[in-house]
């Protein structure tokens, strides 16, 4: 869906918004929802535009429903009434909720695929281990992923997740000999970016009021790995 774009603190960019919804881009590097830190979150940043925009007086309403973790950017839809919220959590329940990423990995990778592995989290490392064969622990995870463009030793990937287990991309992409550029954590260290190449670009559903099907994307960032297919 296109419209005027407006840029708030911290690379924030709302998309659209109603009195039902609003769409905004999460920056990598900004947190989905405050952690008790002064690490600055998209939740408080569109609380504190809402409430200056509108003139609200004491505490705004604003659902979280869906997150992004910290170091991937992309697109997000937040409720403004709860009962916006109910249903978009619910349509996130049924898997009605369509959620598009593109990465860039390190190597060059033609063609298109799905990539099927087990994948099993530490929590204190806050790391997954990918295999290729059941093992207990483990849950079967799976993504398909179509080649766009490659240049300079990279290659700019569609990625559709089939299940959404903790890290998946990242951890399946590394796996299958394709890091992403940027992973310090399942790739290598990358002098030339902060940020891991992950972005949730394009998110499609159900108006919770209007009941319409609507399509927001994401433009490709102007930075490094991004700006060689921009």
């Amino acid at each position: 869906m296109d419209g005027k774009v407006t840029e708030l603190p911290y690379g924030v960019k709302v998309l659209y918004e109603d009195n039902h919804i609003i769409t905004a881009i999460k920056p990598a590097g900004v947190l989905s929802q405050g952690d008790g830190s002064d690490s600055p979150d998209i939740l408080t940043i569109l609380k504190a535009y809402i409430k200056e925009k509108y003139e609200k007086p004491g505490e705004v309403y604003l659902g979280l429903v869906h997150r992004l973790d910290r170091p991937v950017s992309g697109v997000m839809v937040f409720a403004r009434t709860s009962k916006a919220a109910s249903r978009l959590s619910e349509q996130i329940r049924q898997r009605k909720v369509d959620k598009i990423y593109r990465c860039v990995v390190d190597g060059v990778l033609e063609g298109e695929g799905r990539l099927e592995n087990y994948i099993s989290k530490d929590e204190a490392r806050n790391m997954v281990t990918v295999t290729d064969t059941e093992k207990p622990g483990f849950k079967a995870s799976y993504l398909d992923y179509k080649a766009l463009s490659s240049k300079d030793g990279m290659t700019l990937v569609e990625v559709k997740l089939g299940t959404g287990r903790s890290h998946q991309i990242r951890a399946q992409m590394a796996h299958s000999g394709y890091p992403l550029i940027g992973d310090q954590k399942y790739g290598k260290k990358d002098i030339r970016t902060k940020d891991i190449a992950l972005e949730a670009y394009k998110l499609s559903f159900e108006h919770p009021v209007k009941r319409e099907f609507i399509t927001f994307e994401a433009p490709i960032p102007s930075v490094f790995p991004w700006s060689l297919f921009a």
